[in-house]
């Protein structure tokens, strides 16, 4: 029997484009008839035009003139709405905000993005720190015992504002935190998506090593042992804390959430904030769950059992002891709050105080000298500052609008203290939407004076086209760290830089395609995006730079 065989035809293809007035019916025949030859020729050649292409009407020419054609519709949406008619988003250096929503920077209708008055002046709408005498009993016990050790004069501050040497694709990953030695001013530690930890020595540039079994996941905070700086504290996304011997290379867990494995989302414990508490003897660190959990530093065993100290469910994402009073703890959520508590009286429910915001609080730091203020980074572009924790806490004392509401594929934006700023105003912030600078979309580094609200400095390079989310101020010198991407960048004060020569190829180091491209993982989010700067990367033509780049193999 011979087989049977489906007579098919080609189908037809037509194509409308839009247009303001209305044409005849021979013009549109012939431009029907001109598209199809289009559509033809494109076929043979194998390039279509799908940036021009509105809509698409399909039907089969033979023995079907009963049927209605099919009708495909190729509009461009709004990413941010998903509705057609307008597009939204990055157009080189410049953001488009969506019609149909408030502007993106302040969060407030009326204005878009590109004429927000916040943009062109940080202090906008901030108001300066009060300066006037109060009569309450803890404020007058501040004012005698620590207010002594803060000097009246604000000092200078001095900004690192060059890269001095840097590592290109340092990780794997995306560098997820980092961490200076207490001790050695030279040594750089970071943390990645991947679960590695890199230890660097800056100074000599080359002097570097990867622990890449530490973790399995993502890396979300490191602090070192007080009592012993060659061991580092990480928690991690795989819920476990690794307690890391960073001369052997040696690591051992005090505490796995999840010994029995994958079970399901809804039984998977993460691990995000992090803090020692050297006093207590005590490593504190919070999960995905709301719950608290202590490890003695003694016998890097789990001390009792989790506390609830958020939201059950939401996630804690930050943990900072009082610097000089550590029984006072400061915590900060997904449940868009953070808490203030007493660890002599820890206890779910008996938070002291409830710091509340509009959206999720990235982090949030007691001022690192006297401990007495608070600066937290929530989701909703806004930086906030509590100048007393003696006085209201209510409402913050300065809300400063600041761009750093990110989607996806970046690690969360945290402003920090200058632990170095005796006057306790100066921090550092990475920004999400980029700036044209001579041409150049770049994303700065800021430097805000929390008192006042005013863009002290803006720290930026023609070479670094990437987001810089993670940022450390060194504790002793002007140093800072970033981790932008796989890269870490080390920046220093101009006229402090040393002089580059030509013959100078020790400053830079990068790696090349030491490890080839793996099909991506399911359910695993993708960094291609933010690393798209510098995986072009080549040696610098603008007369401006000062860069050296240099080739190696990737050691340890």
């Amino acid at each position: 029997m011979a087989p049977i065989t489906r007579r098919t035809s080609f189908p037809k293809v037509l194509i409308e484009k839009d247009s303001d007035s209305e044409q005849s019916s021979s013009d549109e025949e012939q431009e029907q008839q001109e598209e199809e030859e289009e559509i033809l020729v494109e076929e043979e050649n194998g390039v279509a035009e799908n940036a021009k292409i509105k809509k698409l009407e399909l039907g089969f020419v033979g023995n079907s003139k009963g049927k209605t054609p099919i009708t495909l519709s190729l509009q461009k949406v709004c990413k941010v709405c998903k509705k057609p008619g307008h597009e939204a988003g990055f157009k080189g250096a410049t953001y488009i905000d969506c019609p149909m929503k408030p502007c993106f920077l302040c969060k407030t209708p009326g204005h878009t993005t590109l004429n927000c008055p916040h943009r062109v002046s940080t202090e906008h709408g901030v108001v300066p720190a009060p300066r006037k005498k109060t009569t309450k009993p803890l404020e007058y016990v501040f004012e005698r015992q620590l207010r002594h050790a803060i000097p009246l004069i604000k000092p200078k501050c001095v900004i690192p504002d060059q890269v001095h040497c840097a590592v290109i694709r340092y990780h794997s990953r995306r560098v997820t935190s980092l961490e200076f030695h207490p001790t050695k001013n030279n040594i750089l530690l970071s943390g990645d998506k991947k679960g590695q930890i890199g230890v660097w020595d800056f100074e000599k540039v080359y002097e570097k090593v990867v622990y890449g079994s530490i973790h399995s996941c993502l890396v979300n905070t490191m602090k070192f042992n007080p009592r012993n700086d060659c061991m580092v504290y990480s928690a991690s996304s795989d819920g476990t804390i690794s307690c890391t011997d960073l001369e052997t290379g040696i690591s051992s867990s005090p505490m796995n959430l999840n010994p029995d494995g994958w079970q399901g989302p809804n039984t998977w414990k993460m691990l995000y904030g992090m803090d020692v508490n050297c006093e207590k003897g005590l490593v504190l660190v919070a999960d995905n769950f709301g719950f608290l959990h202590l490890v003695d530093m003694r016998s890097n065993n789990k001390n009792g059992d989790a506390i609830l100290i958020h939201k059950k469910g939401s996630k804690v994402v930050g943990i900072h002891c009082n610097p000089l009073q550590p029984d006072i703890l400061l915590t900060c959520g997904n449940d868009h709050y953070a808490r203030i508590w007493d660890l002599r009286r820890l206890e779910a429910g008996s938070s002291l105080c409830n710091l509340e915001h509009k959206r999720v609080v990235n982090s949030a730091y007691f001022s690192p000298i006297s401990g007495n203020k608070i600066l937290t980074t929530s989701q909703d572009n806004r930086l906030r500052i509590w100048d007393s924790i003696f006085g209201n806490m209510e409402s913050p004392s300065r809300e400063i609008v600041h761009s750093h509401d990110f989607n996806r594929h970046l690690t969360p934006f945290k402003a920090e203290w200058d632990p170095k700023d005796s006057s306790e105003s100066l921090a550092v912030v990475g920004r999400y939407i980029s700036e044209n600078f001579n041409g150049a979309a770049l994303h700065p580094i800021d430097f805000i004076d929390t008192g006042t609200g005013q863009l002290v400095a803006e720290v930026m390079d023609p070479n670094i086209t990437t987001i810089s989310p993670v940022n450390k101020l060194h504790p002793r010198d002007d140093i800072l760290a970033t981790g932008s991407s796989r890269s870490l960048f080390i920046w220093k004060p101009r006229e402090r830089s040393e002089p580059i020569e030509e013959k100078d190829e020790r400053k830079i180091i990068v790696y090349g395609n030491t490890e080839k491209k793996r099909g991506k993982k399911k359910g695993d989010d993708s960094d291609e995006s933010d690393d798209d700067g510098f995986s072009k990367l080549k040696k610098p033509k603008s007369k401006q730079t000062e860069w050296k780049l240099a080739r190696c193999s990737k050691k340890g």
